[in-house]
C-alpha cells in the first residue's frame, strides 16, 4: 500500500513538472505572438503626413577675360629710314571680355641693335594721334626708350599675375587709344644703316577680380 501511495506521488510531481513545462512554454508563444502583432501594428500605423519640395534652376556661368588690339598688325612701321625720321599711329586695346580686366605690354624684338636704337614713347590721351599732333596732349606710358629687345622689355605695367605698377585697367567692353611713336634719331651713326628689325607688341591681360 505505502508503494502505491508513492508511485501515485511521483506521477503527480512528474504531471505537475510537465503541466509547468507546458505553461511557461504557452507563455512564451503569447509574447512572441504580441511581438508580432506589436510589428505589424507599428508597421501599419508608421504612415504619416509628408511632403516634398525642389529648387532647381542653380546654375552657373564664369566671365570672360579678352583683350583685343587694333590694328592686330604693323600698327607702326616704316622702310628706308633716315636719321630723323619718325612714325606715329594709334592703337586701340579693347576689353572683348565680360570681366574687368588688366593689362600690361611687353616688346619684344628680333634684334637687339637697331631695336635699341629706335626710341619709342606712348601716350594716353592725345587729341589727335598724329606726327604734328603727339607732342601736343596726352600723358606718357612709355618712353622715350628702346623699342624692344630680343628678351622683352615691359614697357606698360609687367605681365606678372597680380596687379603691377604701371598696369592698365579697362572695365568690361570698353577700350582706350595707345598712341605710339617711334623715331630713329638724328645722330644715328653708319654703323646702323641696312639693319632691319620687327617688333611684336604682346599683350598679356588677367582678371582684376579677387586678383
Amino acid at each position: 500500500m505505502e508503494t502505491i501511495i508513492k508511485e501515485s506521488s511521483n506521477r503527480f510531481r512528474w504531471m505537475r513538472g510537465v503541466a509547468s513545462v507546458g505553461a511557461r512554454r504557452l507563455v512564451l508563444t503569447g509574447v512572441l505572438f504580441l511581438t508580432s502583432l506589436a510589428t505589424i501594428g507599428a508597421s501599419f500605423t508608421g504612415a504619416v503626413f509628408n511632403d516634398t519640395e525642389s529648387v532647381g534652376s542653380n546654375s552657373f556661368s564664369t566671365g570672360t577675360v579678352d583683350v583685343s588690339a587694333a590694328p592686330a598688325s604693323a600698327v607702326v612701321s616704316l622702310t628706308n629710314m633716315a636719321p630723323g625720321d619718325l612714325v606715329t599711329a594709334p592703337l586701340t586695346v579693347s576689353n572683348a571680355g565680360s570681366l574687368e580686366m588688366r593689362y600690361a605690354l611687353t616688346s619684344v624684338t628680333t634684334e637687339n641693335t637697331l631695336a635699341a636704337q629706335l626710341d619709342m614713347t606712348i601716350k594716353t590721351g592725345v587729341s589727335t594721334c598724329s606726327t604734328g599732333g603727339f607732342a601736343a596732349d596726352g600723358t606718357a606710358l612709355y618712353g622715350p626708350g628702346d623699342m624692344g629687345s630680343a628678351s622683352g622689355i615691359n614697357m606698360i605695367g609687367d605681365p606678372t599675375t597680380g596687379a603691377q605698377s604701371g598696369d592698365r585697367t579697362l572695365i568690361a567692353a570698353s577700350n582706350e587709344v595707345l598712341c605710339i611713336q617711334v623715331s630713329l634719331p638724328l645722330g644715328t651713326g653708319n654703323s646702323f644703316q641696312g639693319l632691319t628689325t620687327a617688333a611684336s607688341l604682346n599683350f598679356a591681360a588677367e582678371q582684376t577680380t579677387n586678383n
